[in-house]
């Protein structure tokens, strides 16, 4: 792995030569792993002219959620915990002759800006803008894998659950077991925080968990993912609980079963990000559910749960192949309830089979 994220980070070098900064400085912590292996908690990656240089506040612990940082990089550790590695970062690169450091604003919080200008005013400092994020979005087979396993555990744990006894059980308990059984299962946590909405909180995007307790004829909306080496994944599924799912029930979920489907098959390289997002939400609104949906239909994942691309109506560019991304569809019917049906996917050529499915828990309407 070494090799590829050398690989990343010339990349990352070209593009700052070719805009005239002979260093870059990289803070934001999904960016320092990407192309450092590993990023320890406070890390910031230099990118020298001469050498590439990872500075922490304080020394590396070894753990796999922090990953493994690359033996090709020098690693420095402050002298004192308390110390800003990216002021620290500026001085080496200071030293080092770089006459132009691109830095990423975005990320920087203002008094830290400040703080790099102070210890070298004559520093021209650029804006490495998302450079690191557009390098991201097409993930390498190695990132594909990490991200097929993390699928596979939460596949599992929420297969898991779906056995027990669920009747009379807060939502929050729910969300706990969940977490827990991912951990069981491998992974080093969450990918974000677990959502279990039950009977009228069922189908609201990001729904937190609370002390309602399962009702028999409720709906079931569970959102779950799984972090495996820093790659996270995220499904989706709803069920009917304890009883056959009501006509209206059926209709629904249905409903949002098409529209799922429709942004599914339109997965292919060269479609543009709206168009997958219209794919689903033309279903939806004609069916009178136009008010009320979420901002998008999907979102990239990797690193972070939720990146580049963004599948929504005024989103533009157009996909490549191996880029995961979910496809999220959901209506919420205030007072009742409602569906929400997510899974992770990889766009891939229709040479290669289209569409690789990552999360494969059945989407059936089961009656638990």
């Amino acid at each position: 792995m070494s090799e590829v994220y050398a690989v990343r980070r010339g990349r990352l070098r070209e593009r700052c030569a070719a805009t005239g900064s002979t260093g870059a400085l990289v803070s934001r912590p999904a960016n320092v792993r990407y192309l450092a292996g590993g990023a320890p908690p406070g890390a910031v990656l230099l990118l020298g002219p001469a050498e590439d240089v990872l500075l922490c506040p304080v020394a590396p612990t070894g753990d796999s959620a922090e990953g493994r940082p690359d033996e090709q990089l020098r690693l420095a550790v402050l002298p004192s915990a308390s110390g800003d590695p990216a002021v620290a970062a500026t001085e080496l690169a200071r030293a080092a002759g770089v006459t132009s450091l691109a830095i990423e604003e975005h990320h920087l919080a203002v008094a830290r800006h400040r703080a790099i200008r102070s210890v070298a005013p004559r520093l021209r400092l650029a804006d490495l803008s998302l450079a690191v994020e557009q390098q991201r979005v097409v993930k390498d087979e190695e990132e594909i894998a990490c991200l097929r396993i993390a699928a596979e555990i939460t596949d599992q744990a929420l297969g898991e659950l779906l056995e027990s006894i669920l009747v009379g059980r807060t939502e929050r308990h729910l969300a706990l077991e969940l977490e827990r059984r991912l951990i069981d299962h491998g992974a080093e946590g969450p990918a974000f925080p677990t959502s279990v909405a039950t009977g009228p909180n069922s189908g609201r995007p990001g729904h937190r968990p609370t002390d309602r307790r399962v009702e028999e004829g409720d709906f079931l909306c569970v959102q779950v993912g799984a972090d495996y080496r820093g790659y996270r994944c995220e499904i989706g599924r709803t069920f009917v609980i304890g009883t056959s799912p009501a006509d209206w029930q059926i209709e629904l979920y249905d409903l949002v079963f098409a529209a799922q489907r429709g942004a599914r098959e339109a997965l292919v390289p060269g479609a543009a990000y709206r168009d997958i997002d219209f794919a689903a939400r033309q279903i939806l609104t004609a069916a009178g559910h136009g008010e009320g949906l979420a901002a998008h239909t999907g979102h990239g994942v990797g690193l972070e749960i939720e990146e580049d691309p963004q599948l929504a109506p005024a989103a533009m560019g157009k996909l490549d192949a191996c880029v995961p991304v979910t496809v999220e569809p959901g209506v919420h019917l205030p007072g009742r309830g409602g569906v929400r049906i997510d899974d992770t996917l990889v766009v891939r050529q229709e040479a290669d089979g289209g569409p690789e499915l990552l999360t494969i828990t059945t989407k059936e309407l089961l009656a638990l």
